[in-house]
């Protein structure tokens, strides 16, 4: 065979392209059954359906030229007169309310998740037409390390099975399961930084960077509630301490200890009637004019509306060797949460008005992020995403036109959420700090403090308004008796 070349018609395994190959393919099956790759997230590929579920053949639904495509019907989705000529980047998506809806299927790997009415006409297509082979399909039970299940009506995701994981992991290594006498991942105000023990040897240096990985791996599937004490830990990586060890190892026990933490989809939208949104009038201010943006690609909403909700908070030097302060993000679609962040800010703050405005600058962005992906799915948005702080000189120097900046290295900070609060983009409001779950994210926190924070979030079953109800009738057999 020398001196010849060898055209492959079929991919093999195990050369170097065989994975761009297989993602090529399947790319092209997905386009000839009306699938199109969101434009935000390559990897969820979605595809519009009348309301019994036809697929609306020939609806681009990332048309480049405008929210609807060109030749779209606003009602019924069909191609008829144009009404995308005029659109203007100001304009947000059309929202067809017709009982029309998206199709998606994510893809990791050669892993598929599909979320339709009908998911096996899908599965069939792909195994008769297309002759693929398919494993473990069905209802959705276990992915990545989460498995899936319903109480009820709603939808939960719980990563038990990688904590029992971990917790073999932890009885191998060191010969004994995990502690059950803690009930917080560390002591409050704990500052590991400040830890001089002895430098753990190579062996255990590479199991406490295995052990933070893992950690890192379930917080990403729900359990948020470490999120701030496996990031501190993290910074010691490349050389950890005995005491940074003994601290991983309590992260450890209290995760078995909490394994029952689930996400559960709850598809309620949450009462904001208690929070004041103020609206001033900002024709006198540098933001005037302020408007806006939507690109002009987005495809029509469908389906019902989602209301998003925002938490931040931020902990002044919660690094005493650094100075850094934290900043803690947690975000809602209606009563779930879909998205956290807890990292340690990029600049020294000396008072507590800077850290909390940089945790508001960045959960803006992160918010504005999130909102584009979920227009790029073609999910509506019920008015404008809501941010609640609990530190009040924030929210009010985003609120109010005639605020004075009196901090000029807080500049860009401050004028970035006074030109989103201006410009319709978000909703801002004070929260009481003891009512604020992302004080979860932003510090070392105690297990009386925080447990009325994230039970009803990760730990109640069912309608978290009869918490509320027990509490209260708890209160007052306390009163009576008293």
């Amino acid at each position: 065979m020398e001196g010849h070349v060898l055209i492959i018609s079929r991919a093999l395994y195990g050369l170097k392209s065989s994975g761009l190959r297989w993602y090529e393919r399947f790319a092209d099956v997905l386009r000839e059954m009306d699938f199109v790759p969101c434009v935000a997230e390559p990897e969820v590929w979605m595809r519009a359906c009348d309301r019994d579920g036809t697929v609306l053949k020939n609806i681009d639904v990332a048309s480049g030229d405008g929210t609807v495509p060109k030749n779209t019907n606003v009602t019924s989705g069909l191609k008829q007169d144009s009404v995308n000529s005029k659109k203007t980047f100001f304009e947000p998506p059309v929202h067809i309310d017709d009982g029309s809806y998206y199709e998606y299927i994510a893809v990791y790997v050669d892993d598929l998740t599909i979320a339709s009415k009908k998911p096996k006409a899908i599965t069939d297509t792909l195994e008769k037409t297309y002759k693929f082979k398919l494993k473990g399909t069905g209802a959705l039970k276990y992915l990545l390390g989460c498995s899936y299940y319903r109480e009820g009506n709603t939808l939960c995701a719980s990563p038990l099975k990688y904590i029992e994981q971990m917790e073999a992991t932890y009885e191998r290594i060191f010969g004994e399961k995990p502690s059950k006498k803690v009930s917080s991942p560390l002591e409050k105000g704990d500052h590991p930084e400040e830890d001089m023990s002895e430098v753990l040897d190579a062996k255990y240096t590479r199991i406490y960077q295995s052990l933070i990985g893992s950690s890192q791996w379930v917080i990403a599937l729900g359990r948020f509630d470490i999120a701030c004490h496996v990031m501190s830990l993290s910074s010691f990586r490349a050389c950890p301490r005995q005491g940074h060890l003994d601290r991983i190892k309590r992260v450890y026990s209290y995760l078995c200890k909490m394994r029952h933490g689930v996400i559960r989809y709850r598809t309620g939208k949450p009462d904001i009637s208690s929070f004041d949104f103020l609206r001033k009038d900002w024709s006198h201010s540098p933001y005037a004019d302020t408007k806006e943006e939507y690109p002009k690609n987005l495809p029509p909403a469908r389906g019902k509306s989602v209301l998003m909700t925002t938490f931040a908070d931020a902990n002044l030097m919660h690094d005493t060797i650094s100075g850094r302060s934290a900043t803690g993000v947690l975000h809602f679609l209606n009563k779930t949460p879909f998205d956290w962040f807890s990292k340690k800010q990029n600049t020294v703050e000396t008072a507590t008005y800077g850290s909390e405005n940089n945790a508001a600058r960045a959960a803006i962005e992160q918010i504005r992020a999130n909102k584009m992906l979920m227009m790029y799915l073609g999910v509506p948005i019920d008015g404008a995403p809501i941010l609640l702080g609990d530190n009040e000189s924030v929210t009010n120097s985003g609120n109010h036109p005639d605020y004075k900046n009196h901090k000029r290295h807080l500049m860009l900070s401050y004028h970035y959420i006074r030109e989103n609060v201006a410009a319709g983009c978000i909703r801002f409001a004070f929260i009481d700090g003891k009512l604020n779950p992302a004080d979860v994210l932003s510090k070392h926190w105690a297990y009386q403090t925080v447990w009325p924070l994230i039970r009803p979030i990760l730990f109640w079953k069912g309608d978290t308004r009869k918490i509320l109800d027990d509490t209260t009738s708890k209160e007052k057999k306390n009163e009576e008796s008293s």
